[in-house]
């Protein structure tokens, strides 16, 4: 009898312990670089540049074969990410637009986030997280509503301006509401190179907080592999190589990024907090430039950075977790940045807000199926001549012209099961999926006055 009750006990304290384990709140860290294109990590295909860290990543977690970022391009898939809502929706949908302010880096017309509107990162700090950020904001100014401190980070270092972050060795960064003066002597010092820095600044991070213990939410904003093309040196495997000097920084900086993401793993490890901590990496959009018959970084996909074809959108995303994350699977959930948001809201124990455009797949990280979910994906671009895409289920429908042609029905129209590099527009043969495509596209714009398209500024005028 006595033995039957030190059993019971025991497993009672095993089931309790186990629900306490699943019912803690993981510590999160999302790594997003900057122009990493759907080909240039191996585990993605690529055959040149090697990135063994992050391949092991893959390995021992999750790969997300069709994920996509919230635009083609910088400042507004920021937005996305931060707000989980689309482009159709979010505040800042251009890196500039009409109204704003001037940009450090000298262009006019960017706009900020503005003072009410909700980041993931206030979300996780009401739930108790400590929050913090390094590298680049992008969606807001000085004196301005859209500053990191204001939408949820306890503490942030890095750049305000995308247009300064082109230069990675700059002569300021700022770190919460003061600019931070880099010494001239030290410009081109490896030590000031801004993406050390930023690793330096995440490393530090992760030891002050196993000191208190609090869940942690940290956001890696990562520059590389953007041009311009500068890094402290060319890695060894690529000196000798007869390629073009942009070519070499390429390859090195893509290596730069695998080798720090393999130190942040690292230290996780060394500081005991692998375990309980979901590691996301991804890229704000496609590659700028696609280096076809070098690196293909965007693989098998049409277009590249500002493009609202997959080669434009369609970005890696790689999620760790052990215990929890599932090792070495591929999952083909059809998601993007939106989904970020709720996700990350749930996995902390908050209720995301109503209104988001993104659906949670936390049971996707868990290693549960997630019920199929009729829905669309939509995009709009409000550069180079005005664009919009939407994703449902298997259809990928996609609009140009629209500054010139307003949103006219001349729609392209593409099965991606069958056609992922977009080479067969069945526009003409599809005409029922053609008319529902375009009426998504008009209910999930939303008209904004920093980002009209131009037929739509007259409305704005009589309102």
């Amino acid at each position: 009898m006595k033995n039957n009750l030190l059993l019971l006990a025991l497993l009672l304290t095993l089931g309790l312990g186990a629900q306490n384990q699943k019912t803690e709140r993981p510590n999160i860290i999302l790594v997003m670089v900057d122009d990493l294109g759907y080909g240039d990590l191996g585990s993605y295909g690529q055959k040149v540049i090697q990135t063994p860290h992050l391949d092991q990543m893959a390995l021992e977690g999750l790969r997300f074969t069709q994920f996509y970022a919230g635009s083609p391009v910088c400042a507004p898939s920021r937005s996305v990410l931060m707000t989980g809502l689309h482009t159709g929706h979010t505040t800042v949908r251009g890196n500039t637009g009409i109204g704003g302010v001037r940009g450090l880096g000298g262009a006019k017309g960017r706009i900020p986030l503005k003072a009410d509107d909700l980041t993931l990162a206030q979300i996780l700090k009401q739930q108790g997280y400590h929050t913090a950020m390094t590298g680049k904001w992008g969606l807001g100014e000085p004196n301005t509503t859209g500053l990191p401190n204001d939408h949820g980070f306890d503490d942030w270092f890095g750049f305000l301006n995308q247009r300064r972050a082109h230069h990675h060795y700059t002569d300021y960064l700022w770190r919460n509401r003061e600019r931070v003066d880099i010494p001239h002597s030290k410009k081109h010092d490896p030590a000031y190179y801004s993406h050390n820095l930023f690793t330096g600044f995440a490393l530090d991070y992760l030891a002050k907080r196993k000191k208190d213990g609090k869940p942690f939410f940290l956001y890696v904003p990562y520059l590389l592999p953007h041009a311009e093309y500068e890094i402290p040196e060319i890695h060894p495997d690529y000196v000798n190589e007869d390629w073009t000097y942009d070519e070499k920084v390429h390859a090195s900086m893509v290596r730069l990024i695998d080798s720090d993401m393999g130190k942040i793993r690292k230290k996780l490890e060394a500081l005991g907090m692998t375990e309980n901590t979901l590691i996301l990496f991804t890229s704000d959009n496609g590659a700028a430039l696609r280096w076809e018959g070098r690196f293909d970084s965007s693989g098998p996909l049409k277009g590249r950075k500002r493009d609202v074809y997959e080669g434009g959108i369609r970005t890696p995303l790689l999620a760790v977790m052990p215990g929890t994350v599932p090792q070495g699977k591929v999952s083909e959930f059809v998601g993007y940045f939106p989904d970020i948001f709720p996700t990350l809201a749930e996995m902390a124990g908050a209720k995301a807000p109503k209104g988001l455009d993104g659906i949670p797949f936390t049971s996707i990280l868990e290693g549960k199926d997630l019920k199929p979910i009729k829905r669309s994906l939509y995009w709009e671009f409000h550069e180079q001549g005005g664009k919009q895409a939407v994703r449902l289920g298997k259809w990928k429908g996609v609009r140009l012209e629209i500054d010139k042609k307003g949103f006219h029905s001349d729609l392209e129209l593409y099965d991606l099961e069958a056609d992922s590099s977009e080479t067969h527009n069945l526009a003409t043969t599809h005409l029922k999926m053609v008319k529902r495509i375009l009426k998504i596209m008009k209910k999930e714009h939303r008209l904004s006055t920093s980002f009209p398209y131009p037929h739509e500024k007259t409305k704005l005028n009589t309102n």
